[in-house]
């Protein structure tokens, strides 16, 4: 007689059941999503779910968009702006914009959760706090602490014997330990007009992946810097919380400018570690003259801007400033400008559309930090 109680170990499959959300959790999600692609235009994300709402009917009579709206303002993700004609408007507040680089970060770069002080494992043993499990000879000079007792009495013990021991200085091992080293990052954003040509586009990639790249790093690489530039006519820096207002402009490409201010950016930092990542359809197309002047070129990769471009890109590998190019379009006689740029350089290059961009970004950070650039 079978017992009816007897337990089985095994697998129970059965049909995936989303995790259950709030009304406002749901739209919430949404909503950031279209603040993104609206640059932070309230209204018009608002709108976008208005019609979503139509076509999908993402809420009930019970909680509607406008019950959504009270619960934004409510829980401090919307504030009042009133204009200089009085009339009043509603803009996101710097907690939406936190929860915007999060969820960011949450989609390209996965769940990655903050473990205290930031790091960055060089391949360099020597003096440090990150065990390898690797041992030497003890040298003088060498910490105390840094002695390992198990495997020092255990060459003792080899040595001289358990009825005679003693401990020698020649018994004695060090285990190495990797420096710790600190990285600092530019990242250069293009927001030519290229950038939303052609029906695609390619500014809100590339602004969700800075704001991940910015959320990674305050989070668990924490004694890590990123400055983040953008790049049309001229460059000019950024801070993390305009990334999200972050539009294209009716400009030419003036990567030189771009790069000039990464280098500037990056002569101030302390850290060994600097590394420059550029995001762009790699298309130079304009470059200031010593008397302020432009000189642009509509067609791209005028020798003039060009060679200037390989002036830049060697100046950086004098200062072993490595700079990794991610190239968003696919024109060949674009791609061998880059190819020849990154070896001016000596650094890497990326070609590759939209998709996987993030993921990139972050396998070549998470590569870089376990290196020592020397300097």
């Amino acid at each position: 007689m079978t017992d009816k109680n007897t337990s089985r170990k095994g697998f129970v499959f059965k049909t995936y059941e989303a995790p259950n959300q709030s009304p406002f959790d749901k739209l919430f999600d949404i909503f950031k999503e279209l603040i993104t692609h609206t640059s932070g235009d309230f209204d018009e994300a608002i709108d976008w779910l208005r019609e979503l709402d139509k076509e999908y009917n993402l809420t009930t009579p019970d909680y509607t968009i406008d019950d959504f709206i009270e619960d934004l303002k409510k829980k401090g993700y919307l504030r009042e702006e009133i204009d200089s004609d009085g009339n009043g408007s509603l803009a996101i507040t710097a907690k939406t914009e936190r929860a915007i680089r999060q969820q960011a970060l949450d989609q390209i770069f996965g769940k990655i959760k903050r473990s205290g002080q930031g790091s960055h494992r060089s391949k360099s043993p020597g003096i440090g706090d990150e065990h390898t499990g690797d041992f030497r000879d003890y040298q003088f000079g060498d910490a105390l602490d840094k002695v390992s007792m198990t495997e020092s009495l255990k060459n003792a013990q080899i040595s001289q014997g358990i009825g005679d021991f003693t401990l020698s200085e020649d018994d004695l091992v060090v285990e190495e330990t990797l420096h710790k080293s600190q990285m600092s990052t530019v990242l250069m954003i293009d927001i030519s007009h290229s950038m939303i040509l052609y029906g695609e586009d390619r500014i809100t990639p590339a602004k969700k992946v800075a704001m991940a790249l910015a959320e990674l790093i305050t989070t668990r690489y924490p004694k890590d810097t990123l400055d983040i530039l953008v790049f049309g006519n001229d460059a000019w820096q950024i801070e993390i919380k305009d990334l999200p207002y972050l539009k294209v402009g009716p400009y030419h490409t003036n990567t030189v400018a771009g790069l000039e201010l990464a280098l500037d950016l990056l002569r101030r930092k302390r850290n060994t570690n600097k590394q420059i990542f550029m995001i762009t359809d790699g298309k130079p197309s304009c470059l200031r003259l010593p008397d302020g002047d432009y000189f642009k070129d509509s067609f791209g990769l005028n020798p003039k801007i060009v060679n200037k471009c390989y002036m830049m890109a060697q100046q950086a590998r004098r200062l072993h400033i490595p700079i990794t190019t991610f190239m968003i379009a696919k024109d060949n006689y674009l791609m061998q400008f880059v190819r020849e740029f990154t070896y001016a350089n000596q650094g890497k290059a990326f070609y590759t559309g939209l998709k996987g961009l993030g993921e990139m970004i972050f396998e070549d950070y998470e590569t870089n930090r376990k290196k020592r650039i020397r300097g």
